[in-house]
């Protein structure tokens, strides 16, 4: 699955996350964020080797259920599921190698 260049504004319910087969990256974030924005290159640079994985860029904020469901605080938040269930968190990544490394233990 090819990286997702936006963030999604409707997001996925908890019980359609949860019944996600095979492992996933979640991504919260917003696009004014210039965290998200810094961190771009990276996530695209660890998922482009990994076809397998479905990423799913999810817009987070006040008031959206699906982020408060996972306690994401600040974004970028990478939450990393294998079969819906959640193996790995990362907050605003510093290096492909962090990404990288986590999303081996999902493949």
């Amino acid at each position: 699955m090819a990286m997702s260049t936006v963030y999604a504004t409707v997001a996925p319910t908890r019980d359609q996350i949860d019944a996600q087969a095979g492992p996933a990256v979640l991504e919260f974030g917003t696009s004014w964020c210039g965290f998200c924005r810094a961190a771009q290159p990276l996530i695209a640079e660890a998922l482009e080797t990994q076809p397998q994985i479905s990423h799913f860029k999810i817009e987070d904020g006040p008031g959206r259920p699906l982020g408060r469901s996972f306690c994401v605080k600040l974004w970028p938040t990478l939450i990393f599921l294998k079969d819906g269930k959640e193996l790995a968190q990362l907050v605003r990544p510093q290096n492909v190698d962090q990404i990288k490394q986590t999303l081996a233990q999902i493949a």
